[in-house]
């Protein structure tokens, strides 16, 4: 089976590259489109129905560039819309939520930590998962700031690091030995928070789990294409700057109201 149209990948901003990359990687010969709603961003401070009717406005532009399949790159719009989308297009979505399980099931001290957006931990889909690891205690912290410090281009700022191990040092006190990244912005500040834990701390994202389910769901239901590599497509409804720099300048962005 084949499908020649292009994967479409959206987020509330730029974090959603790290899950782009992991795609593109995975699948270099499928064309991907990557749609950044950074004007709106952060989506972790806006209600469910916000997140919902922005998550349907992302997705009509998407299926206008013909997108056979579309992965949710953002776990706030995961985890509060994609059941909305779901029963609202007949298409195939990929969602990314916390990776909780992994980190639970290979714990030692029976401690996590998970640092995500206010609207991920709030979500009914969140803490439904987090009902079901009992005997693991989860540390929740709110990345209050961080998405919007990325999107404005601050990664490496003395903010960022004062902020980080304002919210990492409860979670060491505790006796963490995994932390779990719940936001596809955050895995941008690995090489930070690496700084700030202690070695024997594992750190979670989602990024080549959802490439695997990306290629395990064209293989089952929507086809490959059979294209040779082709350059990838990026849009943003903002100044485009951060996100050609997050893309280290490799491929040129699109700015486009939507």
């Amino acid at each position: 089976m084949t499908n020649n149209n292009p994967i479409g990948v959206f987020d509330s901003g730029i974090g959603g590259t790290s899950i782009w990359s992991a795609i593109h990687d995975l699948l270099p010969n499928e064309k991907t489109i990557y749609l950044a709603d950074s004007k709106n961003a952060p989506y972790g401070q806006r209600t469910k129905d916000e997140i919902v009717a922005l998550s349907k406005k992302n997705v009509d532009f998407l299926l206008e560039q013909n997108c056979k399949i579309i992965v949710v790159a953002c776990n706030t719009a995961t985890t509060n819309a994609i059941r909305e989308l779901r029963a609202t297009y007949d298409i195939p979505f990929i969602g990314i939520e916390p990776a909780i399980k992994p980190a639970a099931n290979n714990s030692k001290t029976q401690v996590i930590g998970i640092l995500a957006t206010k609207g991920t931990l709030n979500s009914e889909l969140f803490n439904k998962t987090a009902e079901m690891f009992q005997h693991t205690t989860i540390i929740e912290q709110v990345g209050h700031g961080l998405v919007q410090l990325i999107e404005d281009g601050n990664l490496n700022s003395p903010e960022m690091t004062q902020l980080l191990e304002s919210y990492l040092q409860p979670m060491i006190d505790a006796n963490i030995d995994y932390l779990v990244l719940g936001c596809s912005h955050y895995p941008y500040l690995i090489p930070q928070i690496k700084k700030i834990l202690p070695d024997h701390i594992q750190i979670i994202d989602s990024g080549e789990a959802v490439a695997r389910q990306t290629q395990n769901v064209l293989r089952e239901k929507v086809g490959f294409s059979e294209n040779e590599k082709s350059e990838p497509e990026f849009y943003v409804n903002s100044d485009p700057a951060v996100l050609e720099s997050i893309l280290n300048y490799k491929y040129p962005v699109i700015k486009k109201d939507f």
